[in-house]
């Protein structure tokens, strides 16, 4: 079964209610990579305002120091931009996912093989000018298939992906475990990476930093932490999806309010923004510019340390959940723009099914269950990423345990910062942030491997793996992902799902809806996804 959403995304409504040596290889391409100041300029119009060749300025809500390593990020900012600079065998369109001819010349025929061959496109180069050869696509595959390397791609192939092996210089054989026609759409996660550059020490260091060498349609031309990253259109580039704009410069601001000003008002310079806050649309709706929504996986969640307690007893997990008065939140944070979880799964998904158990806003029964399990006094330090439509639903969520007599501080922090100190393995209690799972396609088994695969970053956060129940619930995942009957898999899927719904180790309290501005009289070709980014692969100056 494919579980892939096919309908585009519908505009806003408040119906909708109902994530980590080599630099000198690539100098030529990234001469400017690392650099330490801010840069030149971070509105630069190119050509003039109106030429053909005038840069598009975007603002991403997001922050551009995250990782940029293609099999580790999970970065909005950079993975948007991956998107532009690299490319899959296969790559998927970003609204239904379907996959499409890449770096290969062909879709399979048969996705339910068990044996996938591909002919890599003629005359396809690096941005460096170095061809694409089957060694480059063995590299990218073995690094993910590695049992000693642990990558965030592995998760999304190690289970049905055997191994990877060149047939010659232009072509290349996947191996399966067993038929899995959904890995198709995965293979735009792994993004083929030139093997002279990242094979040397130190690389994939450089890598996470922000080199970036690919065959895509844009090269990166200087990448500035914190600031912005600028890319160039690849002359040498012979794919599917030409390069409409000369130059691109990607701003990151965070905070909401200077982000929107960028692109409204008399001195805007930017043509387009995501992560567009809710209380600005009209205005800037009023002001000509294309406001349009993405509703899918995107959602606040809360995770939780087991190792320490209390937090390790699943009542408090739960009488924590059923405390939070979400309908407040998506009323007064989201302006109507979410609905509280109902599933792991948003709504949308061909694979939801209402959850056995649901946390509606209930203090009386979070009280019960905090008196169950002995608890008295507790006082939560929650660790929250500085995302801005997050940090409007903070206030609800302290108000909401505060009223439960749980003593709530509030700790909203960079993101980079928050997931630094959870690498760093170090002590916490409860962090809130943002996921969208929808990054990495749309498929329920790979959503869920990506919050509950065993050997992943999330179960480290969470220190939950070794739980009994834990162990059982990757069995029953593992069953799943192997079973062919797709009426089976799905109801498989959704078993385990109930699981994760009770256990509340990390799981979402709204999904909501994610909105992108746009000047119409300049971009066409636009359409606003349902996770974080853009992607600007079939727009063009109007």
């Amino acid at each position: 079964m494919r579980d892939v959403i096919r309908d585009v995304p519908a505009p806003h409504r408040r119906t909708f209610l109902k994530h980590t040596g080599a630099l000198g290889a690539a100098a030529a391409v990234t001469a400017s990579l690392g650099a330490c100041g801010g840069p030149e300029s971070t509105n630069d119009t190119g050509g003039g305002e109106g030429g053909p060749d005038r840069t598009l300025t975007a603002v991403i809500g997001y922050g551009n120091d995250g990782s940029w390593d293609p099999t580790q990020t999970a970065s909005a900012f950079c993975m948007a931009a991956n998107h532009h600079i690299y490319e899959g065998l296969l790559d998927t369109d970003p609204i239904s996912r379907e996959p499409y001819a890449a770096l290969a010349t062909r879709v399979p025929e048969n996705p339910d093989g068990t044996s996938w061959r591909f002919t890599l496109r003629a005359g396809a180069t690096f941005h460096d000018g170095k061809p694409v050869t089957a060694d480059d696509v063995v590299f990218v595959f073995d690094r993910i298939l590695d049992p000693d390397t642990q990558t965030l791609a592995k998760g999304f192939f190690a289970s049905w992906l055997e191994e990877v092996r060149k047939v010659d210089a232009r072509t290349v054989e996947l191996v399966l475990k067993f038929p899995f026609p959904d890995g198709l759409s995965r293979l735009t996660l792994a993004k083929i990476m030139p093997k002279h550059v990242f094979s040397r020490p130190g690389a994939w260091n450089e890598a996470i930093k922000g080199l970036a060498v690919g065959s895509g349609p844009y090269r990166q031309t200087a990448h500035h932490p914190k600031s912005n990253t600028t890319f160039e259109a690849f002359d040498g580039y012979n794919g599917p999806r030409k390069p409409a704009f000369k130059r691109m410069n990607w701003l990151t601001i965070v905070d909401a309010a200077p982000r929107v000003a960028k692109i409204s008002g008399g001195g805007a310079d930017a043509q387009i923004a995501d992560n567009i806050p809710y209380a600005n649309i009209g205005r800037l709706e009023s002001s000509g510019l294309t406001v349009a929504g993405g509703a899918g996986m995107n959602n606040l969640f809360l995770m939780f340390n087991t190792r320490r307690k209390p937090f390790d007893d699943v009542r408090v997990r739960q009488a924590l959940r059923y405390a939070i008065d979400t309908e407040k939140m998506v009323e007064v944070a989201l302006k109507g723009h979410g609905t509280p979880s109902t599933s792991f799964l948003d709504e949308a998904n061909p694979c939801y099914r209402r959850a056995k158990t649901v946390y509606d806003h209930d203090p009386e029964r979070a009280k019960a269950l905090l008196r169950q399990a002995g608890v008295d006094g507790l006082e939560i330090d929650l660790l929250a990423v500085n995302v801005s439509w997050i940090a409007d639903c903070l206030p609800t969520v302290k108000s909401s345990w505060d009223a439960i007599g749980v003593r709530t501080t509030l700790s909203p922090q960079e993101t980079t910062a928050v997931f630094t100190k959870l690498d760093q393995k170090q002590d916490y209690q409860v962090v809130a942030a943002a996921s969208n799972p929808n990054q990495f396609g749309l498929d329920a088994d790979l959503i869920m491997r990506y919050n509950y695969g065993p050997g992943n970053l999330w179960m480290q956060y969470t220190r939950w793996a070794g739980h009994p129940v834990a162990e059982r619930l990757f069995r029953d995942m593992d069953a799943a992902t192997r079973e062919a009957d797709p009426e089976r898999k799905k109801a498989m899927i959704q078993d385990y799902i109930d699981v994760v719904a009770e256990q509340a180790v990390l799981y979402p309290v709204v999904h909501n809806e994610l909105m992108t501005a746009w000047d119409p009289d300049q971009l066409t070709g636009i359409r606003a996804q349902p996770y974080p980014g853009i992607n600007l692969l079939q727009a063009k100056w109007a």
